[in-house]
């Protein structure tokens, strides 16, 4: 058979598979769905599909409740991302499993059945993941994992050519990292040219650098949209996510928030910027006996803590870190540095006296510490808490205490908020779209032992500046830990869905921002 033939074949059993589906759900004869090009995507709204996601976890074929279910509830957009070790034949990744590319086929027929966009990602490709185990060859830089790559997207664009972009896209790796623009372009091209070799006119996706959140302007010639991430800030998307490296240890997520940092350094540690060595400060005036807490996380080998009341030495305490048992809850040698760095995870009080004017905590000697929540209680008042980040090399919090009838609250300058999620989520990706890049963000959510009305929160922000924007999104996933369905939070009254524990409020909110 010449690929030419088995291209129509393909396409006309997806027309006739199509069509017989369309006409018993009443579907249009023409889906509907709206023109998509490279300079301008569609405000597509949706879901990312799991089933190939990672060998050997992943491997079964994609279910048709699913698209059923997200056409139902009035979405249009599927991302599929996707291991390549599930399509290939014992381990070479030269041949093709034919009985998997067929599951991935009927994924992309269910799409056009109900309505809705597929979006066909790499997320592991020959050569580059951002999943364990990695690679055993380097895309950005091995000859034959840039050959093999190109096949396989060849081989996608010879299967579905002929299928309009209006229901089809390419999305060609999954949030490319560690690699400098010009290699990335440079390894690009040719697989983008391959693609176009079989069929011009794909609609091809590519996602932002450094783990999707830097544009990559110097695609704008090969004619690609791109795909952002909405997972800021990460202690709240991510919080205590088993695959994130020190997500046990972020604080209890709020939000909107103060944003304050809690790390503080030594006066000696030059490579610090002097503003980021500076004391932590809470403003008063503290008209009552006030008790302050800190909650110490992390220490580095040893960390000298002074807390000052108007200059006033009022505590003070030495961390030490080493082996075995202590005050600490861990203890973690640093193989790299030949240090310990010890995670304390605990809390420690101080009082500060009635008439006080300003508090400072400040590292007289050490390396460093890092600080992840600050409480006061005035008087018999309840206590008011700030959760601080800890971030590297950032100036610690300067933040003003006001007392009140309640407890009180903590202010300062900066807020991280919707305005703020704008001008760290939005305000980058303006310039590429300048470029004539459509831009749309190709995954987002937020884990589920993040508080539920943090979550919703957060989630309101970010959707209404996506909608401002006119960009589409894809929920991190449909059913699990991030979705809408079977999500295993402990803080939700599920629904029972068509078999599954649907999380209302969640799925109201996607939908009033269709």
């Amino acid at each position: 058979m010449t690929r030419d033939w088995i291209g129509g074949l393909l396409l006309a059993v997806l027309g006739v598979v199509s069509a017989g589906v369309a006409a018993e759900t009443e579907l249009p004869p023409s889906t509907g769905l709206p023109k998509a090009t490279a300079d301008r995507l569609p405000q597509w709204r949706g879901f990312n599909l799991l089933e190939k996601f990672n060998r050997p976890r992943n491997t079964e074929g994609f279910r048709e409740s699913d698209f059923r279910i997200i056409h139902e509830l009035g979405f249009n957009f599927v991302r599929l991302p996707m291991d390549y070790r599930t399509w290939i034949v014992d381990g070479d990744w030269t041949r093709f499993d034919e009985q998997s590319l067929r599951e991935i086929d009927q994924a992309v027929a269910w799409g056009g059945q109900y309505g809705i966009h597929v979006s066909i990602n790499f997320h592991r490709a020959p050569g580059y993941t951002v999943a364990r185990p990695g690679e055993a060859k380097s895309l950005w830089t091995d000859a034959e994992a840039q050959r093999v790559c190109a096949m396989h997207w060849a081989m996608f664009a010879r299967r579905y050519r002929g299928i309009p972009s209006e229901r089809l896209s390419f999305n060609l790796f999954n949030e490319p990292a560690d690699v400098e623009p010009e290699v990335y372009v440079r390894v690009v091209k040719p697989i983008v040219e391959a693609i176009r070799a079989e069929d011009p006119e794909r609609l091809i996706i590519s996602d932002g650098l450094q783990w999707g959140q830097r544009p990559v302007l110097e695609l704008a010639d090969l004619r690609l949209a791109q795909a952002t991430r909405g997972y800021t800030p990460s202690d709240v998307t991510h919080y205590r996510a088993s695959w994130m490296s020190g997500a046990d240890k972020f604080p209890t997520p709020v939000w909107p928030r103060l944003r304050a940092n809690g790390t503080l350094y030594s006066p000696k540690k030059a490579d610090m910027a002097p503003e980021s060595r500076a004391p932590l400060i809470i403003r008063g005036p503290f008209d009552r006996e006030t008790v302050l807490r800190i909650h110490v996380m992390t220490v580095s080998t040893r960390a000298d803590l002074v807390a000052r009341a108007d200059g006033a030495t009022i505590w003070e305490r030495s961390f030490i870190c080493g082996p075995g048992e202590g005050e600490w809850k861990t203890a973690e040698y640093r193989e790299e540095w030949k240090i310990y760095q010890n995670v304390y995870d605990r809390d420690y009080e101080m009082t500060v006296p009635a008439g006080a004017k300003q508090i400072e905590l400040a590292m007289t000697g050490g390396d460093w510490l890092q600080i992840s929540e600050i409480g006061l209680k005035h008087g018999d008042l309840p206590e008011v808490t700030l959760q601080l980040r800890n971030d590297w090399d950032k100036p610690p919090a300067d933040v003003t205490f006001r007392p009140s009838a309640s407890g009180g609250s903590l202010v300062g300058q900066q807020m991280e908020d919707r305005r703020w999620l704008w001008e760290t989520m939005i305000v980058p990706w303006k310039e590429a779209q300048e470029h004539g890049i459509g831009v749309m963000v190709g995954e987002f959510g937020c884990h589920n032992r993040t508080p539920h009305p943090v979550v919703l929160a957060w989630m309101e922000d970010c959707l209404q500046n996506w909608q401002e924007a006119g960009w589409g999104w894809a929920l991190w996933n449909l059913r699990g830990s991030f979705g809408i369905l079977d999500s295993g939070r402990d803080d939700v009254p599920y629904e029972d869905f068509h078999g599954h524990k649907l999380d209302r409020k969640m799925l109201e909110l996607l939908q009033k921002y269709r």
